[in-house]
Parts: C-alpha cells; structure tokens; sequence
C-alpha cells in the first residue's frame, strides 16, 4: 500500500468517526424542541451531550486538517467550490456552540427558548448541507482542467442532492433518538423519544431509500461491487436498526444505526476511489488520489505525526465517553447549569 492509498483510507476513518459522533450529535439538536416543551427535559437532552459535542467536531477539523495536507488541491478546490454553503455550516455552527454555551446563563423562558431554536438551525443546516455535499461529491461538479469549480452556487443543488440533504437530516435525526434512549433516565421522556424516533425514522427511510436509488441514476457508484454492497447492507443494517429501537432494544438500535451510518460513509469513498471529486465536465479532469496529492516525502513525514497522534484522539475520545456513561438525570442538567 503506497502513502496516497494510505492516506486516503485514514480520510475516510476520520469522516467516518465524525459522520458516526456528529451525526448522532446533529440529531438530538434537530429533535430538541420536537421532544419536549419543558424545560427540565431540554435540559436533560442537552445535558445528555453536553460534555461530548465540542469533542465530535474535532473530528471534523481532523479530517479537514489530514486532506489539507495530503491532498492540498482537493481541499482547495472543494473550499471554493462549497465557499457559500461552508460559510452557511460555520455560521449555524458558531450559533450552535454558543447556544450550548449561554442557554443555561439566565432563568428565562424566552433567553432558553431563543438558545434552543439556535441550537436546532445549528443541527438541521450543517446535517443538511453535508448531505448535499457528499452527494454532490460523487455525482460530479463542474470542474475544468485547472482543478477550478466553474459553476455557481446553485449549481451544487440538484433533486439528487436535496434528497440526500434530506436523507442526512432524518437518518441523523434518528441515529440522535436512538442515542437518546440509552442515555436518558427519564421513563417519560423516553417514551416520548421513542414515539418521535418512530417518525423520524420512517422518513429516514423512505430518503435513504430514495437516495440509494437517484445514487445509481446519477453516479456509477453501483459500478463498484463493494460500494454497492456496503451501501445495500447500510440500508439493510438501518432496517435493523429501526426495529430494534421500535422494540426498545436501546443499545443494538444505537449501534445498528451508526453502523448504517458508517456503511454509508465507506460505501460513498469507495464509489469515488481513486477519485476525490469527481469532474462532470470529463473523466480526466477529476481529481484523484495522485494527481491532487502531497509529495511522497510530506505524506512520509505526515504518517509519522499520523501514527502517533490519531491514537491519542481515539483513547481521549473514549475516555472521555467512559466518564460520562451514565444515564442523565433532572438532578444533572439542574447541577451541571443545562
């Protein structure tokens, strides 16, 4: 295995980590306001990732990080390309971040109110817009031979795109109700979770499955065996997924959908392999893993700083979850200022 193959597989275990961490992180954001109108439970459910969000996003910055060194052209292109859609997601996110930060300052209905619908704009965009972006990634962009996007902005939005926008919206969505239940003390409010999780996650369905099927219209995705196969056993593994959580089976629903989700995530990389982004203007105008790569000295030095550094993630990231494993109580939102 040469370094550009080495470094795309890492790429593609780091977005799979924050797809499976940030989604489920989107998802209770999305449903906050859905779930619950009082304030002891939004409380609860925010409380219930509270200390563990700020630690998902890393990922996020992680696999920006590793693509702007491995594959300095691709990160260029795809930030010009995404540049209006990016400032949207970081915009939502910055709203996000504070929210959680401030809702919890001031004994007022209409200040929680206000941080908790930020909170909700601050899951639903970025969620949304992934969405649209990797779909948009594997389906082609207008890319010219210069490595340069020469559409505009809605020329990113396509009926494939928007339903897979959609798709990472209430997959997303459910993958977070599914979390919820296991971390949730309250008997009531799981109920009410899993009464929501139920809607959610039908539409989930019904877009992923509709997805699946413009994927084969718009890309050649299916062309791949094993990206076909990953994405056909997503769907079947999310079906599990829903019947576990229908049956309050808690912890096989939550690992069943972000093994769907995670499923996903390879089955899209594998479709593009060798390519990053795909040119719909011509074939020899995408970028691949070679053409849009570092040098083999800097990828040689990176897998060093690689391999002693994304281990320590791994072990602080799970520290952190074994510190923060059990259930959310009233008596812990009320503690911890939620």
């Amino acid at each position: 295995m040469d370094y550009n193959i080495l470094w795309f597989v890492l790429i593609v275990v780091l977005f799979t980590g924050f797809f499976f961490l940030e989604g489920f992180d989107y998802g209770v954001g999305t449903l906050l306001t859905l779930l619950s109108d009082k304030e002891s439970d939004r409380s609860q459910i925010v409380r219930s990732i509270g200390p563990v969000w700020d630690g998902n996003e890393v990922w996020m910055i992680t696999a920006g990080g590793a693509m702007f060194a491995a594959f300095p052209h691709v990160y260029a292109t795809l930030f010009s390309t995404f540049y209006i859609a990016l400032f949207l997601m970081l915009v939502a996110l910055i709203l996000r971040g504070v929210a959680f930060e401030l809702r919890g300052h001031k004994d007022s209905a209409v200040w929680r109110s206000g941080w908790d619908k930020c909170i909700v704009f601050g899951s639903v965009v970025p969620a949304f817009l992934w969405g649209v972006a990797v779909t948009d990634l594997i389906a082609g962009l207008a890319i010219d031979a210069n490595m340069t996007y020469t559409g505009g902005f809605f020329g990113l939005l396509s009926p494939y795109s928007i339903v897979g926008g959609l798709a990472f919206v209430f997959v997303f969505a459910f993958h977070g109700a599914a979390f919820l239940t296991m971390r949730l003390a309250d008997r009531h409010l799981i109920m009410r979770v899993q009464d929501v999780a139920k809607k959610a996650g039908a539409l989930a369905v019904v877009f992923f499955v509709l997805c699946m099927g413009l994927t084969y219209v718009y890309t050649d995705l299916y062309a791949n065996p094993f990206a076909a196969g990953a994405l056909v056993l997503a769907a079947v593994v999310f079906l599990a997924s829903y019947a576990n959580v229908i049956n309050k089976a808690s912890t096989k629903g939550f690992v069943c959908s972000g093994l769907a989700v995670a499923l996903t995530v390879v089955a899209f990389f594998l479709g593009l392999f060798p390519r990053l982004m795909v040119s719909s203007l011509s074939p020899e105008y995408s970028l691949t893993i070679y053409n849009a790569s570092s040098t083999p000295y800097t990828l040689s030095i990176m897998t060093i700083a690689a391999g002693c550094l994304v281990p320590i993630i791994l072990c602080y990231q799970i520290w952190t979850y074994y510190i923060f494993r059990k259930r959310v109580t009233a008596a812990d939102a009320n503690h911890h200022g939620y």
